[in-house]
């Protein structure tokens, strides 16, 4: 038996154990290990479904055919654009422009309007509705505009990359009809972009020749209008830079002069302000500089005076101390001195700065009348440059004119075109839709895909426990074992013939020792004490045992979340592991509402547990042997009205204490903690309870809800047993191996569970 069942586990510790993501790699695989029946069917039902459809669809044939653009076409009389000046920003996006202009044109509903036209496709019914040629079909005939939108449907046009080249490609159901269309097509790309060069050639030509007899009008009147403005002016020989230069010196010396002047004059207007604002209470306050250079001593006496009469009023000495008049004589003589020697200066500055205004005005007047005379001379070079640019761009634009005239007028009988077939198209040999083999590449991703989201989901939408660690995890209770499923249909899963499940070994030689007769399902550890499910009993009674080996658990109640989840079975299993120990074992049958262990053991239930209840006297009549030796069980007798209130009466509890003196282990089978209450009722009357988890069968949440119900009763939860669990699957595997005289060498260990 497994031991790490005696490891406990705290409510705290399961709420805080993180569950597995079903998104996880190990969830992912486990999934598809239990469902992967669904997975391949599927994958096979999309790749089906793709392959019918792939079926249906009519096979498309494509030609190709390679055009060569080249927005710079061959010009035999000379470019317009110079070699080396068309890789520019500019012209790249020009180029791009031109290309994406003339794939669009390739693409028009005019070109296709061509095609239709001359190939008569608004009456070609093979072509409108796409079927290949010889295939039998209704006529029809549609407009040419809608034949042409059909025709347009067919086409891809894609540039190559790093190239001036363009695939043009056509796809129809007929090999032949797709290449003729597309060499049609080609052609009348090709006639239609050299007609147009030709009637932009000829109507240049024409534009060129009216703007050459306009430019011509217009030279010989400029040439006329420039001579007469010699002779107005009188300008025999132009010398306008001598005199320009001239100017320009004289303007700038005097400028020059300007500038000091103006410079001298904020100098002194400068130095007056800085006069004007000294404090003649405070002369001292005049800034030390070079300006002042010159009163230097006179403030340095103002300083010296008016420190020592500071020092002396510090010293407390009054207005009339002698000393004090002295110092203040000698202080009021200095700022006297300095004063006058102020206003002096101020009044020098004042002069000079007067002076100084006078020569600025005279130099501002000749600096104007030199500007003004500048200014004329200016106007009538302007006037003169005018005239004669006018005339030398109207020379050289009739210059430039008269030569793109000639180009125009031989580029009409010699015409040149951008556009070049490079390669013609073929005729295709195989078909480019459908794509057999990307379709169903693309049908089997999708049903991997599908199968693993169905699996994924179903997993995730069932709410049932599957093994041991998520009923841990989910309730924080210890396992105390785990029993193997039981129906008396399936002979071989109740005795454990196999002691292992697995139909490949030998099925051992029957059991001497067991008792002869049909025994119900819940009877097996009785009836086939060697068999894995006997196995399994005996250790959940080990596990429970040794959980508190200093005070053995005496009394004990076996219930579930729900109904059908084989808290009976396990009771009864448990009961009969004990008895063969050799305890006294009494098997009391607390479901008042839907007894069964009177079924399981062949009896009447008309005196049991209510009754002894009812009157204590007939306790031994309520208590009867069975057939396991050393097990006595105790029926339920008559349904009362309200079961719960028998469990809580004080005959309750005396009737569990005459069964403790009289029984070594008292086993208690209830109903359903989530049902009713009377399981919550009986958990505070034992010492242990032991909770049912059937796999596959109990819901999560209920799980949880019945530990709720216990804990906040106080009950003591000993564990809690898995029960019918399968010995095949990936939910849970339960294995025992054989171990007695006939069993050597399949095993030396017998494992409770598996998860």
């Amino acid at each position: 038996m497994s031991n790490n069942t005696l490891r406990p586990l705290t409510p705290a510790a399961a709420e805080s154990t993180e569950q597995t993501s079903p998104l996880s790699p190990a969830a992912l695989a486990r999934s598809v290990r239990k469902h992967w029946i669904q997975v391949i069917l599927t994958i096979i039902l999309c790749i089906g479904g793709t392959a019918a459809y792939t079926s249906t669809v009519t096979p498309l044939f494509e030609a190709t055919a390679t055009v060569q653009l080249d927005p710079q076409p061959i010009m035999p009389l000379g470019r317009r654009v110079t070699p080396g000046n068309d890789t520019g920003p500019e012209s790249f996006w020009s180029n791009l422009e031109y290309f994406q202009t003339q794939q669009q044109i390739l693409t028009s509903r005019r070109m296709a309007s061509i095609v239709v036209k001359r190939l008569g496709l608004d009456r070609d019914a093979g072509f409108l509705t796409n079927r290949p040629a010889g295939t039998p079909g209704p006529s029809m005939t549609v407009s040419a505009d809608d034949a042409a939108e059909s025709l347009r449907a067919r086409i891809t046009v894609s540039p190559i990359r790093e190239s001036r080249l363009t695939l043009v490609a056509l796809r129809d159901a007929d090999p032949a009809r797709a290449q003729r269309l597309l060499s049609t097509l080609l052609d009348a790309y090709v006639e239609q972009n050299l007609d147009a060069s030709l009637d932009s050639a000829g109507k240049t030509a024409e534009w060129l020749d009216n703007q050459l007899a306009k430019l011509k009008t217009d030279l010989e009147s400029q040439e006329m209008d420039l001579h007469d403005f010699k002779k107005t002016n009188n300008l025999l020989s132009v010398s306008f830079d001598d005199q320009s230069n001239m100017l320009r010196a004289q303007i700038q010396q005097l400028n020059a002069k300007l500038t000091d002047i103006t410079a001298e004059r904020e100098h002194l207007a400068a130095r007056l302000n800085v006069l004007e604002n000294v404090n003649p209470d405070d002369p001292g306050s005049i800034p030390q500089s070079e300006l002042f250079a010159s009163l230097l001593p006179l403030r340095q006496r103002y300083a010296k005076a008016k420190v020592e009469l500071s020092q002396l009023n510090v010293q407390g000495k009054g207005d009339n101390h002698p000393s004090v008049l002295v110092a203040r004589t000698e202080f009021e003589a200095a700022r006297d001195v300095l004063n006058r020697e102020i206003k002096n200066i101020r009044e020098g500055v004042s002069t000079d700065l007067a002076a100084v205004q006078r020569e600025l005005a005279g130099l501002s007047k000749l600096y104007e009348g030199a500007k003004q005379q500048a200014l004329g001379l200016n106007l009538n070079e302007l006037k003169y440059s005018r005239l004669r640019r006018s005339k030398e761009n109207t020379e050289r634009v009739f210059g430039m004119v008269l030569e793109r005239s000639s180009e125009s007028g031989l580029s009409k009988v010699m015409p040149f075109n951008n556009v070049r077939v490079l390669d013609r198209p073929l005729k295709p040999t195989a078909p480019v839709l459908p794509r057999k083999a990307t379709n169903l590449a693309f049908g089997g991703a999708v049903g991997l895909l599908l199968g693993l989201l169905g699996a994924v989901g179903r997993e995730a939408l069932d709410r049932t426990v599957r093994n041991v660690e998520q009923v841990e995890q989910e309730l924080g209770l210890v396992s105390v074992g785990a029993l193997p499923a039981t129906s008396d249909k399936d002979s071989e899963v109740v005795y454990g013939a196999y002691y292992g499940g697995s139909k490949k070994r030998k099925k051992p030689p029957p059991d001497e020792s067991a008792p002869k007769g049909t025994f119900p399902h819940e009877l097996v550890g009785h009836s086939h004490p060697k068999s894995a499910t006997a196995e399994a009993a005996r250790a959940i009674c080990t596990n429970l045992l040794f959980m508190s080996p200093d005070r053995p658990f005496r009394s004990m109640l076996v219930t579930s979340a729900g109904p059908a989840e084989g808290k009976t079975t396990v009771a009864v299993s448990i009961a009969i592991a004990l008895a063969q120990t050799g305890r006294r074992v009494c098997l009391v049958d607390c479901d008042l509402r839907r007894p069964r262990i009177h079924h399981i053991f062949g009896r009447t239930s008309e005196v049991g547990l209510s009754s002894a209840l009812l009157d204590a006297s007939r306790l031994d009549e309520a208590i009867s042997e069975t057939i396991v030796p050393g097990l006595s069980v105790m029926l339920a007798g008559p349904t009362p009205p309200n079961p719960a209130d028998l469990m809580h009466t004080d005959a309750f509890g005396r009737l569990l204490a005459r069964l403790d003196e009289r029984f070594d282990k008292v086993i208690l089978d209830s109903p359903p903690v989530c049902v009713v209450t009377d399981a919550a009722i009986l958990s505070t009357r034992v010492q242990a309870t032991v909770l049912v988890v059937r796999a596959l069968r109990t819901r999560r949440d209920a799980a949880r809800r019945a530990m709720r119900a216990l804990r906040d009763v106080g009950a003591n939860c000993a564990g809690f047993v898995m029960n019918a669990v399968t010995t095949r699957g990936d939910s849970y595997q339960y294995q025992y191996y054989r171990y007695d005289a006939e069993g050597e060498g399949e095993g030396k260990d017998a494992r409770t569970s598996k998860a």
